[in-house]
């Protein structure tokens, strides 16, 4: 019977001592005390000193550092450093880029909340916020989208002027460059409103602001460049552009073929030394019009005239767009977003080695100068782009929805329209909270390579989900094209922000858990650094340290997934109310159930865990929706938990929940080795799956905050252009949506009129006329009604053409990839 207890009292004390991470040490003398304990209680001395002194030999030698790494640690280091699966140069310079910032917390197993409610709620300045009122707000008055996308095929000559004399691309730029040095949260919100009324603007704005130049001169490039480029990139008068991306090198980036070689030339009427560059780019956006080309390309030194290595890796310059040789000019045509893009190409295009960014020094250090930055404008451009438009279909489609009528109601009111509206709203909230998040983290200093794939992936994605939805209810409105047409666009483009900046497949299948199971670990990079450490003392003592902190944590996790999955999180810390503690909790069990999930599966299939792709990409779906459960909790607390939003929220969470679980669910279904999924199943879902999609009320109840003016729909439409100018159709439309409000109760009487038969007209005007004489309404209701079905028209009705002015002309061939090859052969 003493045995039997002793073993009880063992497991429970392991499983507490498990829960709540309690050091090596610690646990091996607790549990000494515990089977002594446990031994007397049982009323047998002799077994409580036989059980003390087993658990001691069995627990101390883990315990004891300088013992165990004699006994443990030092064999297994040579054969995990035998083990350890190669990286490429790619893999190994994106795990040494970037910082990692509360991502790591979620993948601890046990967030520290305090950390996120601590991080500062992010706000413009009032310089920034003085921008977006004046110079933005004039500059999308200028934008006629329909203009641009079907008739110019660009930006007009006044909008390029005006962004160029207002610094638009210079809000990176510090002042003393003469840039507008504005936070990532401004220039976020500057994304987002221009995108809410042309795409096409946005997307001009967003590159020279992202990666390119500016970025690396400001981060690599010597003072002399500095002084002469950034002040210049500031106000227009250089217009750059970045070229990376290949015909047979794209996201792979170090295996480009473009090269250089180090070499004397000509210069201005100079030999100096430089370097001579052949290569092929394409899909490289502002280059048809750009007169500066940052160029990404493997430089050579055959004559070892800068060093002594032949092949010196990847290395930037820049190329003045008049220098001879160099091919620029032709356009590609995105999808009818006809922002500036197109091929740049080169054969033995000579520039001197001052052109290099960063001088000679820096040659050799592009890929890690790329990675390092490429986070940073990935992180803001496109889920800031993608945040615009979700709140313009909030913006158009809440108040379509509401102002078109069908069997004489709002089609707001028939539940197929109001599920695709919970949807637009709720993931629209999602949708702004997470480019909030990571803007926010870049004005912290973050460098966030994880939360910015994470961010550029499901923006991108649930921008197109939103979309679509957006489309089904205009219906036959979002389908035709023309000046009346809002969406018709955006849903043309959306593949495009699906596309670049890292393939979406790419994006969600490599590298969101590739980089975070390393990068968030709190133990793996410490292990693999420790096997490379050339101090084999220092490595035996770090290794030591990483493979039982790894131990300790594999072990906590197990224990912490069973435990919270049974008492559905109740058993953890969550700050807050009764109301916001149940979120919290969802995502300190999903955390643990992540690092246990994470930990067996790096454990179990070690190299091989590269190639499960779809393994990979699900476990990056768990990490990616517990950072935006995140996100979205850090934005409902940082503005005051208001009732308004808490539809939103709430809608938000539960979807994010529901597909996080799903995405462990599939991990589980999936693992090759079935029974460590059996295992796995048993710790994560012990009651089975319990996460439910959002409820058909709080669809219900979020379509109704989108559908009418209020709290909850200004919130949404923060940083969404909404002036009822001429070239504006939804701001037209979104004024006009407090009179469909307000004339509802009056069209209800109106139509008990119809239906009575007394009235006898068939033109809507005078049926309204009969109903105020027969006293059915109001004249002043009478008005109202005829004022909303003619400002109402414009956006019931959809543009038509003269077959004429629909012909485009012709546009040359443009060049086959067979082509290309011959150009720069």
């Amino acid at each position: 019977m003493s045995v039997v207890l002793i073993v009880v009292a063992l497991l429970l004390l392991g499983a507490v001592l498990a829960f709540v991470r309690v050091g090596a040490l610690a646990w091996s003398l607790a549990s000494i005390v515990v089977a002594a304990a446990a031994g007397l209680a049982g009323g047998d001395a002799h077994a409580a000193l036989v059980a003390a002194i087993v658990v001691a030999v069995l627990t101390l030698p883990f315990a004891l550092p300088p013992l165990r790494r004699v006994l443990f640690s030092g064999p297994l280091l040579k054969a995990f450093a035998r083990a350890l699966p190669r990286l490429s140069d790619t893999e190994r310079t994106a795990l040494d880029a970037g910082t990692v910032g509360f991502e790591a917390e979620l993948f601890s197993g046990k967030p520290d909340w305090r950390k996120l409610l601590a991080e500062p709620k992010p706000q413009l300045s009032t310089e920034e916020q003085a921008f977006l009122d004046g110079p933005v707000e004039r500059l999308c008055a200028m934008l006629d989208d329909w203009r641009i996308t079907h008739e110019l095929a660009d930006l007009p000559p006044e909008v390029w002027a005006f962004l160029k004399h207002e610094r638009f691309f210079g809000m990176i730029i510090p002042k003393r460059y003469g840039g507008l040095e504005f936070s990532a949260l401004a220039h976020s919100a500057v994304l987002q409103k221009v995108s809410s009324i042309c795409p096409t603007a946005s997307s001009t704005i967003a590159v020279p602001n992202s990666l390119g130049p500016a970025e690396l001169l400001l981060h690599y490039g010597s003072e002399e460049q500095k002084s002469y480029y950034l002040p210049r990139l500031a106000d227009g008068r250089e217009v750059p552009c970045f070229a990376l991306t290949g015909p047979y090198a794209g996201s792979d980036a170090t295996s480009i073929p473009d090269y250089g070689i180090v070499c004397r030339g000509q210069w201005k009427g100079e030999e100096v030394l430089g370097v001579r560059l052949t290569f092929d780019k394409r899909y490289i956006t502002l280059a048809p019009i750009a007169t500066i080309i940052g160029l990404a390309f493997r430089l050579y030194d055959p004559e070892h005239l800068i060093g002594g290595e032949e092949d010196r890796g990847i290395t930037l310059a820049l190329i003045p767009r008049e220098t001879t040789g160099l091919d620029i000019g032709r356009r590609h045509m995105p999808l009818n977003i006809p922002f500036q893009n197109g091929p740049v190409r080169g054969k033995d295009v000579f520039v001197p080695l001052t052109q290099l960014i960063g001088g000679a020094a820096m040659a050799g250090q592009g890929w890690r100068m790329l990675v390092e930055n490429l986070s940073v404008g990935r992180a803001i451009s496109l889920p800031s782009n993608a945040a615009g438009f979700t709140r313009l279909a909030v913006a158009a489609t809440g108040a379509y929805a509401r102002l078109r009528k069908q069997f004489g109601l709002a089609i707001a009111r028939f539940e197929g329209v109001e599920e695709a509206l919970g949807r637009i709203g709720g993931m629209s909230y999602l949708v702004t909270a997470l480019s909030r998040s990571t803007a926010a983290a870049v004005d912290r200093g973050e460098k966030p390579a994880v939360t910015s794939a994470i961010a550029k992936y499901h923006a991108t994605e649930i921008g197109r989900e939103v979309v679509r939805d957006a489309m089904d209810v205009h219906g036959g409105k979002g389908i035709i094209l023309g000046p009346g047409n809002y969406l018709g666009r955006n849903w043309q483009g959306a593949p495009i922000s699906i596309t670049v900046e890292g393939a979406n497949i790419m994006t969600r299948s490599l590298m969101i858990f590739g980089q975070g199971a390393i990068r968030c670990h709190p133990w793996v990079l410490k292990e693999m650094a420790a096997v490379t450490e050339p101090d084999r003392g220092k490595a035996l003592r770090d290794f030591d340290v990483a493979l039982f902190g790894h131990v300790g944590f594999g072990l906590s996790n197990a224990v912490r997934s069973f435990v919270l999955a049974l008492s559905l999180g109740r058993l953890s810390y969550a700050p807050g109310d009764a109301h916001i503690r149940r979120y919290y909790r969802k995502l300190n069990r999903y955390s643990a159930a992540l690092a246990l999930c994470a930990d067996v599966a790096m454990g179990t299939l070690g190299g091989r865990l590269k190639f499960k792709e779809k393994l990979s990409a699900r476990l990056g779906d768990v990490l990616s929706y517990l950072y935006i459960g995140s996100a979205l909790l850090k934005r409902y607390e940082d503005q005051g938990r208001p009732d308004a939003e808490r539809p939103l929220f709430s809608y938000a969470f539960h979807e994010s929940i529901w597909r996080l679980q799903n995405a462990l669910d599939g991990v589980i279904r999936n693992f090759p080795i079935r029974p460590v999924a059996w295992l796995l199943r048993l710790l994560v879902f012990p009651l089975g799956r319990r996460e439910v999609p959002p409820s058909d009320r709080l669809g219900r109840r979020v379509a109704a905050a989108i559908t009418a003016p209020g709290a909850a729909r200004d919130a949404m439409l923060q940083w969404c252009y909404l002036t009822p100018t001429p070239n504006h159709p939804v701001g037209r439309l979104h004024a006009l949506l407090s009179e469909v409000v307000a004339a509802e109760p009056v069209e209800r009487k109106f139509q008990k009129a119809l239906k009575s038969g007394q009235i006898k007209a068939h033109d809507y005007m005078a049926q309204v006329d009969q109903a105020v004489q027969m006293g059915a309404i109001s004249s002043d209701e009478g008005r109202l009604l005829k004022h909303l079905r003619e400002a109402g028209a414009e956006f019931i009705n959809v543009d038509d053409f003269d077959p004429a002015d629909l012909c485009a002309g012709k546009a040359a061939h443009a060049g086959a990839a067979a082509d290309s090859v011959v150009r720069v052969a």
